[in-house]
C-alpha cells in the first residue's frame, strides 16, 4: 500500500505523486483509487488500488539509481534489429516492463536511429512516449525541472 505523498511509477504513463485516495463508482463497481499527479503535463491519473501489483506500480528510483539511468546515455548505442516491426515490438515490451533502465535504453536507441536514419511516425510516437516516462521519473528522483533533465539527456547524447 502506498500513502498520500508517495512517489510512484505507473508503467506506460510515467511517475507521479499520490495526491489523494478516493472512492469512486465506475461502471457500477465501487472501489478505491490512488489519484496520482504527474509532474509533466499537469495530468492526473486514477489507479485502482485493487490491482496495483498486476499493473506494475512501483516506487520511483533513488538518487543513486537515477545516476545509473543517466549513465546509459553515455554508453553508446546498442544493437537494434533492422526489421521495423520486430524492433517496435521489442521496444514496446521494454517500455511496458516498467523498468526505467529498459525505458532509457529504448530512448537512447531511438534517438540514435532518428539521428542516423530518421524514425517512422510510429517510432517517433514511441520515442516521445518513452521520453515522457523517463523524464517524469528522473524529475522526481533527482528533484530537477523537466527542462533540466531534457537538456542533460540531449547533452550527453550529443557528446557520444
Amino acid at each position: 500500500m502506498y500513502n498520500i505523498g508517495d512517489k510512484i511509477v505507473y508503467p506506460m504513463h510515467g511517475a507521479g505523486v499520490i495526491e489523494s485516495i478516493e472512492e469512486k463508482e465506475i461502471l457500477g463497481k465501487r472501489q478505491k483509487y490512488y489519484v496520482m499527479k504527474m509532474p509533466i503535463g499537469d495530468m492526473k491519473v486514477m489507479i485502482p488500488m485493487t490491482n496495483i501489483k498486476e499493473i506494475g506500480i512501483r516506487e520511483i528510483i533513488n538518487q543513486q539509481e537515477a545516476e545509473g539511468v543517466i549513465q546509459i546515455f553515455k554508453s553508446g548505442k546498442t544493437d537494434m534489429c533492422s526489421n521495423w516491426n520486430k524492433r517496435y515490438r521489442e521496444n514496446m515490451v521494454k517500455i511496458k516492463s516498467g523498468n526505467i533502465y529498459e525505458v532509457a535504453d529504448v530512448v537512447k536507441n531511438l534517438m540514435y536511429r532518428d539521428k542516423e536514419k530518421g524514425l517512422s511516425t510510429g517510432e517517433r510516437k514511441m520515442l516521445n512516449s518513452a521520453k515522457q516516462i523517463l523524464i517524469s521519473e528522473l524529475v522526481l528522483a533527482k528533484g530537477m525541472k523537466q527542462s533540466e533533465i531534457e537538456s542533460m539527456i540531449e547533452g550527453m547524447f550529443n557528446e557520444i
